[in-house]
């Protein structure tokens, strides 16, 4: 269980931060998996209309939090 949080954290991670730098510049990578936050799921949700950068670095953090949490867990 604690592999399949850290895989779920680097994997929400790695779509913060490059929807961050698609949101800045074009994505070339991996475009729709590593942008589905950033291109399907903000576009959705009203409340973060104009907050799409402040909304990829939350995901990102969060990504990295899921990492280290899973990683400190005793087990």
């Amino acid at each position: 269980m604690r592999k399949a949080i850290q895989i779920v954290g680097f994997v929400l991670a790695l779509q913060g931060i490059s929807g961050a730098i698609d949101h800045v510049a074009v994505q070339p990578f991996f475009g729709f998996f590593l942008n589905f936050f950033n291109r399907v799921i903000i576009p959705r949700i009203d409340v973060l209309t104009g907050y799409e950068l402040f909304a990829n670095l939350a995901l990102a953090a969060l990504g990295i939090v899921l990492v280290i949490a899973a990683e400190r867990a005793p087990g």
